[in-house]
């Protein structure tokens, strides 16, 4: 049942070699930490538009209870979840800043990069990693990567949201990385399949192994 109370992470995935086809797939962490695939569905690609009709069809089979949207920055989905989920709130992928910060550093400096912003994400409260984020701040102007300083400055704080939720479900809320896993399934069995005639036969082999 979808009407236990769920935080959920929502993900799209191109598939399909007759057409494009956009997959949308969400998955949820129960209150009791467990995962479980909410819904896979055929979308005609990852805009607003898109992400308000799955997230209707969520709804509409029940879903609710929804705490905590944890994605990427897609605007599109954060404005419909808005509409649709309007008691939830937004964490932004942990994993994904990640990325978009070492895509303003040097290659060379994205290891001790990476230590620097998974500390912020390894602190005791929200409290303490803000200021573990002000230190950094400092650090990455300090050593001439002001790219990287300006968008941890401006839009760290939407990677701390998980920590308004227990700490025993923190490493399950920080980022939606396990849907690439997931990802990774669909593009194996879509590939195993070759091209399908419609959206509905794409999706058959992905719900049905």
């Amino acid at each position: 049942s979808h009407r236990r109370r769920h935080r959920f992470e929502p993900d799209g995935e191109r598939a399909g070699e007759v057409r494009n086809v956009s997959l949308l797939v969400a998955i949820g962490v129960t209150r009791e930490g467990y995962r479980e695939i909410l819904g896979i569905v055929e979308g005609p690609k990852e805009d607003k538009a898109g992400w308000s009709a799955f997230l209707r069809y969520l709804v509409d089979r029940g879903l609710s209870g929804v705490q905590l949207i944890v994605s990427d920055a897609c605007r599109g989905l954060v404005e419909s979840v808005a509409e649709f989920l309007p008691g939830a709130r937004w964490q932004r992928c942990a994993v994904h800043f990640y990325r978009n910060i070492f895509s303003l550093v040097l290659a060379g400096r994205v290891r001790d990069v990476t230590k620097m912003l998974k500390a912020i994400h390894a602190q005791e409260d929200r409290r303490a990693a803000a200021e573990k984020t002000a230190t950094i701040v400092a650090d990455l102007r300090a050593t001439k990567l002001a790219q990287a300083a300006d968008l941890l400055e401006e839009h760290g704080h939407e990677t701390l949201t998980f920590y308004g939720f227990p700490d025993s479900h923190w490493i399950k809320l920080r980022t939606n990385n396990p849907l690439e896993r997931i990802m990774r399934e669909l593009r194996r069995r879509s590939r195993v399949v070759g091209a399908f005639p419609d959206g509905k036969s794409c999706l058959n082999p992905m719900v049905h192994p």
